[in-house]
């Protein structure tokens, strides 16, 4: 029979030193990029503490099981060993509250930051923060599902920001009622600034290198979305302003901006995964290139798959068949081509997350563009599409 811990605690007391002597992400090869990306919260704490008090969330009601339910990932790599095995025996209970507090005290929860400290004789969360990994970082569940080595730059398609938010206590039911609606793998980084709710598919961050603006609607470089993630949706403290957009926030002392080119270094050292061996057919590829270079190449372009590069080109909705509501709330009103880059990883597709599999994408531009594929020809296209 095995014993059953009631709290990582007990495991972790005796790995101080472990935890001491662990190699230092600040000081590795990957440089100061990969910790703003994976550790820094730019101040945020001040929101998601003092204001949303989620750190009160967290020490009630939020157990791994729950965590990993709305699809928070662990890095396996900052567990020490003895409490990964005792997770595998089963000694460690994963509908306890007091082990995610544990588990935020290894600095394990992907994308969360948790101040502990021990109050009353137990260890309590006293402030929390999320960096950019919550959204753009995932796991390769190795160790098991939502646990594993970290995949920094693949989004969190399971990820369910509406439905974390909605479990604060500082928000109205109306409000909750719209993050409820959002869905895993979705957010809307415009609802907080407009009030309306047009949520969007968790981009990729990866294969960024290349590609001159960021976002569906191409407003502005990597370190322009950056800031404003950071700032507005983040709730950083930093400095973002916009006149387009209306957006003018200025704060003392800014922790933002000092950090943005270090961060747009590490995305763009990100690369895209490579499709897996035996995932797709390589014959039918063949023919699906000769397919794409004649249908799709005028917008998605040679090396970085986005017309947007050369000549800042956007594209009409109506031209796409997308839906307008997203961009009629931008700068732009208009979509940038996205860049394809490890598409078989991300589905869904489009900024709405409106095409649930690549099949869906070509039957849609065929019908859209009137590329006239056969189904034989969409086959192949779609096998092309799965090699990028």
């Amino acid at each position: 029979m095995t014993r059953r811990v009631g709290s990582l605690g007990l495991v972790v007391a005796g790995w101080g030193m472990w935890m001491a002597c662990r190699p230092s992400y600040a000081a590795s090869a990957d440089g100061e990029g990969q910790r703003i990306f994976r550790f820094d919260t730019f101040g945020d704490e001040k929101f998601w503490t003092d204001t949303a008090k989620m750190q009160q969330v967290i020490q009630s009601s939020v157990s791994p099981t729950l965590a990993l339910k709305v699809g928070l990932r662990v890095d396996a790599d900052a567990i020490p060993p003895e409490v990964a095995q005792a997770i595998k025996a089963g000694q460690v209970d994963l509908n306890s509250p007091a082990t995610t507090v544990t588990l935020l005290k290894l600095n394990a929860v992907v994308g969360l930051r948790g101040t502990v400290e021990t109050v009353g004789g137990k260890d309590t969360l006293v402030r929390v923060g999320i960096t950019c990994a919550l959204c753009h970082s995932n796991v390769d569940s190795a160790f098991a599902p939502g646990i594993g080595h970290r995949r920094d730059g693949w989004p969190n398609r399971d990820l369910n920001v509406g439905a974390i938010i909605a479990l604060s206590p500082a928000i109205t039911d109306a409000q909750k009622a719209v993050y409820n609606s959002w869905g895993p793998g979705k957010y809307d980084p415009r609802y907080n600034i407009d009030g309306k709710s047009t949520p969007l598919a968790l981009p990729p961050a990866y294969g960024l290198a290349h590609v001159r603006n960021e976002t569906y609607t191409a407003e502005g470089p990597i370190s322009y979305w950056n800031a404003y993630v950071a700032v507005t949706q983040m709730h950083g403290q930093g400095n973002f302003s916009d006149p387009r957009l209306g957006i003018a926030v200025t704060q003392s002392p800014d922790l933002v901006t000092s950090k943005l080119a270090a961060l747009r270094e590490y995305q763009h050292s990100l690369s895209g995964p490579a499709p897996v061996a035996g995932s797709f057919d390589a014959a039918a590829a063949r023919r699906g290139r000769v397919l794409f270079d004649r249908s799709c190449i005028s917008c998605h372009v040679a090396t970085n798959g986005t017309d947007n590069n050369s000549n800042n080109r956007l594209h009409s909705p109506s031209e796409t068949g997308m839906d307008a509501g997203y961009a009629q709330r931008t700068a732009n009103k208009a979509y940038r081509t996205t860049p394809l880059r490890g598409l078989v990883q991300h589905a869904p597709y489009f900024h709405d997350g409106s095409a649930a599999t690549l099949a869906d994408v070509v039957a849609h531009y065929n019908r859209v563009r009137k590329l006239n594929l056969t189904n034989a020809q969409q086959k192949d296209l779609i096998e092309f599409l799965k090699t990028l």
